[in-house]
């Protein structure tokens, strides 16, 4: 299926995975919003968004603040002209032992990791309704399908994003829309790399173009078809 001219809205759009579906997205004639934390890198990102002939926005708010989602998503689907698709990949990673992780970070963790992934998905839901179809990528994480030691607030998250994004699939594919739960082993983002997760070695470990390559195929199989859940990994890390 040909994705040009659809509009896509990325979470997290200003760094790692969320920037590297955003240039896959956009190489496919995608307008492509993004929206994250640091307005310097998504002034960045979306520069080069437009160099790629495409139309390109930004806006700047946290995911774990409802209201702030709810107009920061209205106001690029009016830039766009419309959402087709919404890449829901914000997040955060904070590991530690239950013990010594303080219950405040433990709890932003689940604020951003899962609420993000709901506020985001509602605001952009009236519009994919609107439209009579569209694409809902949450982005989980196969720590989501088993937990390990310090990474509770982690594992829990993606965990509930997995049945959040099952309960969505089930409401929402006889209107057309698709909602598909990635989960991603790991790749060589900034996130992983700091949390001392991986040295990675591209040789090795997944690339965030790796996944950004996996999203894009995924987005252009026929609307007949739906990739409800799916994992990557590495081949041999």
């Amino acid at each position: 299926m040909n994705i040009k001219g659809k509009n896509a809205i990325v979470t997290g759009g200003g760094r790692g995975l969320g920037k590297a579906v955003a240039l896959a997205l956009a190489n496919e004639g995608v307008n492509v919003a993004i929206t994250g934390r640091n307005e310097a890198n998504l002034k960045a990102v979306a520069e080069e968004i437009k160099n790629l002939g495409v139309n390109a926005a930004y806006a700047t708010f946290s995911v774990d603040d409802e209201s702030a989602v709810k107009s920061g998503i209205e106001s690029l689907a009016k830039d766009l002209g419309g959402v087709d698709i919404l890449i829901n990949n914000a997040g955060i990673g904070d590991f530690g032992t239950i013990e010594e992780m303080p219950s405040e970070t433990w709890e932003q963790v689940i604020k951003t990791n899962l609420f993000g992934v709901y506020y985001a998905a509602k605001a952009v839901y009236p519009f994919l309704k609107e439209r009579g179809e569209g694409d809902i990528v949450n982005v989980a994480s196969t720590a989501g399908l088993k937990g390990g030691p310090n990474m509770s607030a982690y594992a829990a998250s993606k965990a509930a994003v997995v049945s959040l994004s099952q309960s969505m699939m089930a409401e929402w594919r006889k209107q057309n829309i698709r909602v598909i739960t990635l989960t991603p082993s790991t790749i060589a983002s900034d996130m992983s790399i700091q949390g001392g997760l991986t040295d990675g070695n591209p040789d090795k470990v997944l690339q965030p173009e790796d996944f950004a390559e996996w999203v894009r195929d995924i987005l252009k199989m026929n609307r007949r078809a739906l990739i409800a859940n799916g994992s990557i990994f590495s081949t041999n890390p």
